[in-house]
């Protein structure tokens, strides 16, 4: 059993940055690979990122050189960097947990968190 408690959403302005953390309990947390989705208003929710318990990274397409997915297994955490923040990544950012290693659809999930929310202004 994992829980997955989210932090770091707020309202930004195009172009600036920001730290998403996703802090996780369990003692088998680095054998999991840790995922970032975010959910739009009327939109399905969508992958983002996602880090495998050995360190590979998996990122969408449109956030590819702008985000930056990573990991720190003594803390239990997992963080995304945002950076060249557009109106269109304004969502819901979720953390999720999956066993496995290449995960990029919501149903691979099992675990998730309440998500925060990241509004940017143009």
């Amino acid at each position: 059993q994992v829980q997955l408690v989210e932090s770091g959403g707020g309202l930004v302005q195009t172009g600036d940055s920001l730290r998403l953390s996703c802090a996780a309990s369990g003692r088998t947390f680095s054998s999991y690979t840790m995922g970032w989705f975010r959910q739009a208003p009327g939109k399905e929710r969508e992958f983002v990122a996602a880090i495998s318990w050995l360190g590979n990274t998996y990122y969408a397409d449109s956030v590819k050189g702008r985000f930056t997915i990573s990991r720190d297994n003594a803390k239990n955490m997992v963080y995304l960097q945002m950076n060249s923040l557009k109106p269109e990544d304004m969502a819901v950012y979720y953390c999720a947990a999956t066993t496995g290693s290449y995960r990029l659809k919501v149903s691979e999930y099992d675990y998730w968190g309440q998500g925060t929310q990241v509004t940017v202004s143009s």
